[in-house]
């Protein structure tokens, strides 16, 4: 028992430096990070690349959900880029533009690798991700069309010197076997196919290292546009996909329910579920229920470490059947606590956030894929990492939940210190004066030699004495 509390206690104080180093790195709130949001999975995560270990003891897992991306995260992650924002695709990446979207992500990927065949060397890939969502229907008057000018307000110019690698995808995948619709211009260097989550997609390709993209012109500006204008169509839906949302009235009691939904028509594959909540949420576990197609469901791995107030949250890990097109519905009751009148954020009423579930499957795929080679895919392998030719690895994470607390009046503090400081003020400092007030009679004083002078001018004069 010793020696496991000197191991946790070695990687906590291990977890609170590096949470602290990547603050200052990328400008970001981390350092709010410690025993309150952390939590050590058992089986959701795992270590990458070349980490030999197994023991979940060493994980560490933490969400700050309130925690917003903006501009001071995003410089300090270009300059880690071997360009910067000079050269490369890394110049579209405009603040301005970016953050007027309707969706970014940025991440940070570290983990050893090995530096040649026979891995007698051990190297640290550092792989930088950038998500960005444009809505262009609504900022392009109803029209579907676009163009990287349009959403960035810059083109492209030259690829970074230090590129093995720099490459433009556009998806030009047609949609219900009917006639291509759209063009590109100008012409991609080449088209490529690949199965993207069981799903077959084309890809158009710009090359940024090919000699000749950059023939015709110093820039390169992709446009997409469509022949004729498009009917607004549904998008497909995925295979697994989930929601959350917390139901229930008053400021006591609530309920936290997840949908989980499995789309596959004849395929059932388990899911992986991870629950983090805070410790001012008390949940009631006995009340936790798994139903699947009006039947109960029960979970092969359950995992639950209850929470400590103020000192952690609350973990519930679960591995769940997914049968085939079905909705299962995951619910548990909580009750508010009531927090000390320190512990309330600067908006109270504003609410408490709970942290996204995390989602962690191997899903069927509908089509039949085959084996991708590492070298002619390998942003798709490496963004989209498949075990088989028969399924591929997702995590999902789902909607963070906004949770209202018992919160005080905190006006009557204010009313009670303005209050206060005028009884002071006015009735007790007007008694004191009263009580230790002295006072003197002066003498009328004739004034000196100065005074009298004055007089005697000012009266040669015709004017009143002083």
């Amino acid at each position: 028992s010793n020696l496991w509390c000197l191991f946790s206690h070695s990687v906590d104080k291990a977890w609170k430096e590096l949470s602290n180093i990547l603050s200052g790195i990328f400008c970001a709130s981390l350092n709010f990070i410690d025993s309150t949001n952390t939590v050590t999975p058992t089986a959701s995560f795992k270590p990458l690349g070349l980490a030999n270990g197994t023991d979940h003891r060493l994980l560490r897992y933490a969400v700050l959900p309130r925690e917003v991306v903006c501009t001071e995260n995003l410089t300090p992650w270009k300059k880690l880029l071997p360009c910067g924002s000079k050269a490369g695709l890394a110049v579209l990446l405009k603040a301005e533009r970016l953050f007027h979207s309707s969706y970014h992500s940025q991440a940070v990927h570290i983990r050893p690798i090995c530096r040649d065949a026979s891995c007698l060397a051990v190297s640290w890939e550092l792989r930088q991700t950038l998500t960005v969502v444009f809505d262009t229907f609504s900022s392009g008057q109803g029209k579907k069309d676009w163009s990287l000018f349009k959403m960035f307000s810059r083109t492209l110019t030259d690829a970074c010197p230090l590129a093995l690698q720099s490459k433009v995808y556009v998806d030009i995948s047609p949609k219900n076997k009917e006639k291509e619709l759209l063009e590109v211009t100008p012409a991609p260097t080449s088209v490529h196919e690949a199965i993207v989550q069981g799903d077959k997609r084309t890809y158009a390709v710009y090359d940024l290292l090919s000699p000749s993209l950059f023939n015709t012109s110093r820039s390169l500006n992709v446009q997409l546009k469509w022949k004729r204008p498009q009917d607004s169509s549904e998008l497909p839906t995925p295979v697994l996909h989930a929601q959350r949302y917390v139901s229930g009235y008053g400021l006591q009691a609530g309920e936290i329910s997840t949908l989980i939904y499995n789309t596959h028509p004849y395929r059932a594959f388990p899911v992986l579920l991870l629950e983090t909540v805070p410790w001012y949420l008390r949940l009631y576990v006995h009340t936790l229920t798994i139903i699947t197609k009006g039947k109960e469901n029960k979970p092969s791995y359950i995992h639950y470490q209850p929470a400590q107030d103020r000192r952690r949250p609350h973990l519930l890990e679960m591995l769940i059947q997914l049968p085939a097109s079905s909705v299962t519905k995951i619910t548990i009751q909580f009750e508010r606590a009531l927090l000390k009148w320190t512990e309330y954020t600067p908006d109270p009423n504003h609410g408490f956030y709970v942290s996204s579930s995390v989602l962690s499957a191997l899903v069927p795929s509908v089509i039949a894929m085959k084996d991708v080679d590492m070298e002619q895919s390998p942003l798709f392998t490496s963004l989209f990492p498949s075990s088989d030719g028969s399924s591929y690895f997702v995590r999902l994470y789902t909607e963070p939940l906004l949770v209202n607390l018992p919160t005080p009046d905190f006006s009557m503090p204010y009313n009670v210190i303005c209050l206060t400081c005028t009884v002071v003020a006015v009735c007790y400092g007007s008694f004191y004066n009263l009580l230790t007030r002295t006072f003197h009679v002066e003498e009328p004083n004739r004034g000196g030699l100065a005074k009298r002078l004055a007089n005697v001018i000012r009266r040669f004069r015709g004017v009143p004495p002083l």
